[in-house]
């Protein structure tokens, strides 16, 4: 599971056993979390809320997403290292 980065108290990371789904991180508050929510990232480099069980407030959700899509870039070069792809598959 590699940890991305942290911000505000939340963690982005990806779970290992996912590469065979669209490109996505997961965020949760402390550590990771089976309730964590999912952001898909797409091909345009925004972001879509994919779903949210982890409850983060709507506001604190604004600023995860732009923080996110901000680190488009570096998210989609940790995937490819990571899962040791040539080409990422986006949601969208």
């Amino acid at each position: 599971m590699p940890s991305l980065f942290s911000i505000f108290g939340y963690k982005v990371y990806f779970w290992s056993n996912e590469n065979d789904e669209p490109i996505h991180v997961h965020v949760s508050k402390g550590r990771p979390s089976k309730n964590a929510a999912k952001i898909w990232l797409t091909k345009s480099g925004g972001c879509i809320l994919a779903s949210n069980p982890e409850h983060i407030s709507s506001k604190e959700l604004g600023t995860l997403l732009e923080i996110i899509q901000a680190q488009f870039f570096m998210i989609c070069s940790a995937w490819k290292e990571h899962f040791k792809v040539g080409s990422i598959k986006f949601y969208c």
